[in-house]
Order: C-alpha cells, then structure tokens, then sequence
C-alpha cells in the first residue's frame, strides 16, 4: 500500500497539468493500493470548494462517488467517510447572520470520525461541540 498527498490526488482529480496528472494516474491507477488519509480528503474538499475550482455540493458529492469506486483507493476510515457523505448530502440550508450556511463535508466528517472513534474504543461520544450554526444540524453536534 502507498499513501498520496493533497496534490497528488488533486492532479489525478483535475488533470490540469498534463506532466504531473501522468505521474499521479500512474500512482493511483497503478498496481498498489493507495490510501487516503483523512487530512488529505479534507484538503482535498476545501480545495475543489473554494474560489479557484467553485465546485457545488453536487459535484464534491460525485468527487467522492467516484474515489469510492476506485478499486485501488483506501480511505482511513471508510465507515466515517461513508457516513459523512450521507451527511453532507442531507444537510439543510440554515439562515445565521443574515447568510445561508450550510454544513460543509469536513463538518460532516469530524462527527463522524467521533462516533467512529466511540465504536471502535467502545465509549459513548455524547456529542460533538461545535460554534458552528449549520454544523449544528448534523446529529450528534451540540452548541456549548
């Protein structure tokens, strides 16, 4: 098994810069197994999210289809990562301070990285404590 970094999985995404792009299929279209670990998913996210790739809730959704499909991709926590999608893709718009928000992929991800942990060590996660108004709408969050 190999792992890949933020910018390996973003040329092999975006195909942007032809040189880099044939390196980073070559990685994980490749023989070995390649994991992603849960930072790198996360970077990966607000990166196709913000200004330079705008993707919509819609298409990180189908991002994430996708690397699900890869036979030869791993995440470090499949189940939370699962659970996270399906998350993120029942979130509900929230109005706060004027703005509509909503929760993001990461936020999905934290919560279910907790209740993951909980399972896996046998304790009881009571609640993931948040400031984060729209992050507030995915079960298991609190406000303090």
């Amino acid at each position: 098994m190999i792992a890949i970094d933020t910018n390996i999985l973003l040329r092999y995404l975006l195909q942007d810069d032809a040189k880099q792009a044939a390196k980073a299929n070559n990685l994980v279209l490749g023989t070995e197994e390649v994991l992603i670990t849960d930072v790198v998913l996360t970077e990966t996210i607000w990166t196709l999210k913000g200004k330079r790739y705008g993707l919509s809730k819609e298409q990180i959704v189908d991002v994430i289809h996708a690397l699900f499909a890869e036979p030869n991709i791993k995440f470090e926590d499949g189940y939370a990562v699962w659970g996270a999608l399906k998350d993120f893709m029942n979130a509900k718009p929230i109005k706060t301070g004027g703005k509509t928000k909503q929760a993001d992929f990461p936020d999905a991800l934290i919560v279910n990285k907790a209740k993951q942990y909980g399972q896996s060590n046998k304790t009881e996660i009571l609640a993931v404590y948040t400031f984060d108004k729209a992050a507030l709408e995915i079960d298991g969050t609190k406000e303090p």
